[in-house]
């Protein structure tokens, strides 16, 4: 499939379009965690945002873009510390995606990895859902019927980040 512009994946400029295969092979780790855990339906948004913030959390903690199925089970802990509650996660990952920019800009290359990462960061932050709103609960406890008590619509992430710590601790 040619597309004019784009390098190949060998870098070798063949006017190929380039696979943005470290994002999807990311995302599809996040996916299977997700899955494994069987927190909730894959179609649900929540899904999703569990799904983009582990795709995230994994593709941007690859520092050295060796992203293999045999190093999953040795990036659980530090996905884990990423993903915690008390982690400052949505400036690690500004600050990462700031630098895989500018490290894109300096190469001058194309990079569909980045783009995708930037497009799941952007619906993680302006996407809200509605969810229990566990401040506003006496004493802290949850209601006992889903459908009770306040909601709150909070930023994607938000729910996400969680639902992807509890997916890893699950796996």
């Amino acid at each position: 499939m040619l597309h004019r512009g784009q390098e190949s994946t060998d870098g070798t400029g063949g006017g190929e379009l380039t696979v943005p295969m470290a994002w999807l092979y990311a995302e599809y780790i996040a996916d299977e965690l997700l899955r494994t855990g069987d927190l909730m339906p894959p179609t649900s948004f929540e899904f999703r945002a569990g799904r983009d913030a582990l795709a995230l959390t994994i593709f941007l903690s690859d520092t050295d873009g060796e992203l293999s199925g045999i190093r999953v089970v040795t990036q659980l802990e530090t996905w884990l510390s990423l993903t915690a509650y008390d982690q400052p996660w949505q400036d690690w990952v500004r600050e990462r995606i700031a630098g895989l920019a500018a490290e894109a800009t300096d190469s001058g290359g194309p990079a569909p990895d980045l783009e995708l990462a930037e497009a799941a960061w952007r619906w993680l932050q302006e996407t809200e859902l509605l969810a229990p709103d566990l401040n506003a609960v006496p004493g802290g406890a949850a209601p006992v019927g889903e459908d009770e008590g306040p909601k709150v619509w909070t930023p994607a992430w938000q729910l996400g980040l969680p639902l992807g710590h509890l997916a890893i601790h699950l796996f």
